[in-house]
């Protein structure tokens, strides 16, 4: 399982609203100054993500929430993702490449290949992110934020 802790932006109904932040591991690392992923982290303009979670417990605005998503289902989507066009682009570059045995129809049939994978990926996509079993869920609930308190002693106290 998969953690991480989402803050709860709105509830109504049992769903659950929450915000998760993305966190870069550039900020620790000795050679930050001249690391390319770093750069690349800074391109992106979204800073956090926000998703519909089932709770039937009700939460409040700014509570910490735990989140769990079961690696069988990350590893599935990223593999739906990214192999698909990969194979599409190699399986009709082939084709074309043995049915008209120039370089621009393998070109050709490699680009259709792309894409096409590209669309098949995205229209499992949709289907698959019903399935139940593939959804975050809630698996700790920290306290509101009305309900922490911390007590700090005085000077004079000591």
């Amino acid at each position: 399982m998969i953690k991480e802790w989402a803050t709860v932006v709105s509830w109504h109904k049992g769903v659950a609203l929450v915000s998760c932040d993305v966190k870069a591991s550039c900020n620790s690392c000795a050679s930050r100054a001249g690391c390319g992923s770093r750069v690349l982290n800074k391109l992106g303009p979204q800073t956090s993500h926000t998703i519909s979670v089932p709770s039937a417990e009700p939460l409040v605005e700014g509570q910490k929430v735990e989140l769990g998503i079961a690696e069988g289902s990350l590893l599935g989507s990223a593999m739906l993702v990214y192999l698909s066009p990969l194979v599409g682009l190699f399986a009709l570059g082939g084709l074309f490449q043995v049915l008209f045995g120039t370089d621009l129809a393998a070109m050709c049939g490699a680009a259709l290949g792309g894409v096409g994978g590209f669309l098949l990926a995205r229209g499992f996509s949709s289907r698959l992110a019903e399935r139940e079993a593939l959804q975050p869920v809630i698996l700790s609930v920290g306290l509101p934020p009305d309900q922490l308190r911390v007590d700090t002693l005085s000077s004079e106290a000591r």
